[in-house]
Order: C-alpha cells, then sequence, then structure tokens
C-alpha cells in the first residue's frame, strides 16, 4: 500500500506557509504490469540549486519525476515533505517542464497571463509580472505570437518562462533541451540559472554530461530502477563508483 504525500510536522500553527522542501523520498517502487520501473528508492531533495537526475535510457528517471509531481502513485512507499500542506497544495508550490510541452492555442503573451491569473496575481500585478517573464527568457519579441506556431526552442522557452511565473519553490525539469540546438540549449540553461537564482530547487533530468557540468551541483544517478550514485557533480565526474556510472562517463553501454 503506497503513501503519495505524507507531510512531516512542520511549520504549523506558524500562521504562515512553511517550505516545501527538503523532500524525503522512502523506498519508492513502480511496478507496471510484470516490469520493475523503480526499486525501493531512497532519496533526500534539499532546498537550493539544480540536481541532475541522470542515467541511461530505461532507467527510471521521469518516472521518478512524476511521481516527485504527483503524476504517477508508486506502486509502494512514500513522498515526505516538509509541508503539512494538502497534495493540491504542494502541487501548486511547483512546476514541471516536459520535453514537449502542451501550450494554449493562444498568444505567447495569453499563455503567461493565464497561468498568473490560475496563480492569484490580480490584474495590477498580472501586467507587471508579465514583463518581468518576457524579459527573463527574450520573448518580449514574440509577445503576439501564436505559441504553438513557435520554434523548439521558443515554445521551450514559453513554457519555461510559464513555469517560473509564479516564483515555483520546486521545478522539476524533463530533458528541457533533448531536441533543441546548441543556442536554443544555452537560452534554457540561462532560465535554468535564473530560477536557482531567484531561489527555485531544480531536479533536471539530462543525458548531456556537458548539461550537468554546467548546471548542476549534484548528481543522481540511476540503472536499472535503483540509484546506484548520489554524489556532488565532481566526485561522479572524476570518480564514479558504480560499473554503470563509470560506462555512462566513459560513452559507452553497460555491461550486461
Amino acid at each position: 500500500m503506497s503513501s503519495i504525500i505524507q507531510p512531516a510536522n512542520h511549520g504549523q500553527g506558524t500562521g504562515r506557509a512553511a517550505p516545501i522542501l527538503p523532500l524525503r523520498l522512502e523506498n519508492i517502487s513502480l511496478q507496471v504490469r510484470d516490469t520493475r520501473i523503480l526499486d525501493n528508492i531512497n532519496l533526500a531533495i534539499d532546498a537550493g540549486g539544480c540536481v541532475a537526475l541522470m542515467g541511461f535510457n530505461g532507467a527510471g528517471k521521469s518516472a521518478l519525476l512524476r511521481i516527485i509531481n504527483g503524476l504517477i502513485r508508486p506502486t509502494s512507499g512514500r513522498l515526505v515533505w516538509a509541508s503539512a500542506l494538502k497534495p493540491r497544495q504542494l502541487v501548486k508550490r511547483q512546476a514541471m517542464v516536459f520535453q514537449h510541452p502542451v501550450l494554449l492555442r493562444r498568444s505567447v503573451e495569453d499563455n503567461l497571463m493565464y497561468a498568473l491569473d490560475q496563480h492569484g496575481y490580480d490584474r495590477a500585478q498580472r501586467s507587471a509580472r508579465l514583463g518581468e517573464l518576457l524579459a527573463l527568457a527574450d520573448l518580449k519579441h514574440l509577445q503576439e505570437r501564436p505559441a504553438r506556431a513557435l520554434s523548439g526552442g521558443e515554445r521551450q522557452r514559453v513554457a519555461m518562462a510559464r513555469a517560473l511565473s509564479f516564483q515555483p519553490e520546486l521545478m522539476l525539469l524533463d530533458e528541457p533541451t533533448a531536441s533543441l540546438d546548441p543556442g536554443s540549449t544555452g537560452a534554457i540553461e540561462t532560465l535554468i540559472r535564473s530560477a536557482t537564482d531567484l531561489g527555485t530547487t531544480v531536479v533536471l533530468v539530462t543525458h548531456d554530461r556537458g548539461q550537468s557540468k554546467r548546471l548542476a551541483r549534484r548528481v543522481i544517478f540511476l540503472h536499472r530502477g535503483q540509484v546506484v550514485e548520489d554524489s556532488s557533480r565532481e566526485a561522479f565526474f572524476t570518480r564514479p563508483e558504480s560499473p554503470a556510472g563509470q560506462a555512462f562517463n566513459e560513452g559507452r553501454l553497460p555491461d550486461a
């Protein structure tokens, strides 16, 4: 029997919302029919900076991200947040951006204004915040363009700006630059740095070793549904401890 969100007893009675991080994942497993996707994951996600979630294809990275965001229910295990907020409120304090974002059939401005409205900004606040987001993501010149008519990199910048619209405490990114050219990748990485500079904790799924070296303070490496490395960026890229981590760094497939 799984427990999706089990709040820890922090911040109750203070009159203000407690931070949602750190987050503890305790004995998280995911079974889909006969396939074990995740196997007894135990992790802590602390506040601050960027955490890279890495591994070969099929390691369970995206599934783990979706469990954190509440999109998938684990077969067993629980998430223990640092806040006593209800699940729906916890989700509102985090944002998720997919490799192929889904945008509204509206202009760039309308996509951002809709997000601001959903998060309770009044009209004056929405106008001011819109200007900040357009500047942050370099979208001012595309403000009136239909969002779905943009290039892949431009659409991803809209998705990132939309995710950052309400200054989430936690942002989950599922390979946001996997299909992008170097220039668009650089623009997204700039937004990720801006997010962490503003206090948002980022968990980034990526296969790009260079990207992790540029952005991450910590690397969590999954292999066959298990955490086999959890270390600083420097340690993972200079002295990985697992055979799978060594193979990944050497650009080869792991031994069977």
